[in-house]
């Protein structure tokens, strides 16, 4: 029985996907961004959850997205 090799191509990345991929990554912090502030404003309540848990999470997403930017900024340049 012949054993089937995988092989991991390591093709550079062409520009249209990077770019893809960046928009994708843009929206996504810009979206998680809106609906964090959105909590901490009072404009988007979650049904059956007092404020003060949806403003404290609402904060908890705007910290995480920053950090999460800032590391994957700091990963990308490393790499």
């Amino acid at each position: 029985m012949a054993k089937s090799k995988i092989k991991s191509e390591n093709k550079p990345k062409s520009a249209l996907v990077k770019v893809w991929a960046f928009i994708a990554w843009l929206t996504g912090i810009l979206v998680s961004l809106a609906v964090g502030f959105g909590m901490i404003n009072e404009v988007l309540p979650i049904p059956n959850i007092p404020l003060y848990v949806t403003k404290i999470a609402g904060y908890i997403v705007v910290v995480l997205v920053i950090i999460g930017a800032i590391l994957a900024v700091i990963d990308k340049i490393r790499s």
